[in-house]
């Protein structure tokens, strides 16, 4: 055979497996990342929240909120918006779920909160849900451990079937 042949063939076929072992690399690098995938909130994450999907509209008294969420007010009116409209998978929540709770009556606004499905194991206790106090314009005024340990986390726990959230199950 003739050498330039040989060469040739050595060649491509270092080529070959080259191309492939990059490949099975890839896919490899895409399951990593599925792996440690998380959502941080930050003072945009919720800004435009009156431009996301409505689910729930609630009025008046709600004896299981007890006081939360004004539960206790016979006026008020609380409106559950999901960004894109998340839907639960499988039972979950995916990570990067973003809802906000505006709670008002016919006075004033009483609150806006929200809850993020941060992942990573940011809080296992609540499936890496995080929750949030918020602004009108959807700037962040309280998060983190205040809220998350007996705060929310306090009557979202009896949730915890439905992936901490009640509104839309």
């Amino acid at each position: 055979m003739n050498k330039n042949k040989v060469l040739l063939m050595l060649f491509f076929a270092i080529l070959t497996v080259s191309v492939v072992s990059s490949c099975n690399k890839d896919d490899d690098d895409d399951d990593d990342m599925d792996m440690v995938e998380e959502s941080i909130a930050d003072d945009n994450t919720f800004a435009d929240w009156a431009s996301w999907t409505l689910e729930a509209t609630e009025s008046g008294p709600a004896p299981d909120l007890g006081a939360a969420h004004a539960g206790n007010d016979s006026t008020v009116t609380r409106q559950i918006y999901f960004k894109d409209g998340q839907d639960a998978v499988g039972g979950e929540y995916p990570v990067g779920t973003t809802i906000l709770k505006h709670t008002y009556n016919p006075d004033e606004t009483l609150h806006y909160m929200g809850m993020v499905k941060r992942g990573n194991d940011f809080y296992p206790d609540a499936n890496n849900w995080e929750w949030f106090k918020l602004n009108e314009d959807g700037t962040i005024i309280e998060r983190g451990a205040a809220l998350n340990d007996g705060g929310c986390i306090g009557c979202h726990s009896s949730g915890n079937a439905l992936d901490y959230v009640f509104s839309k199950n």
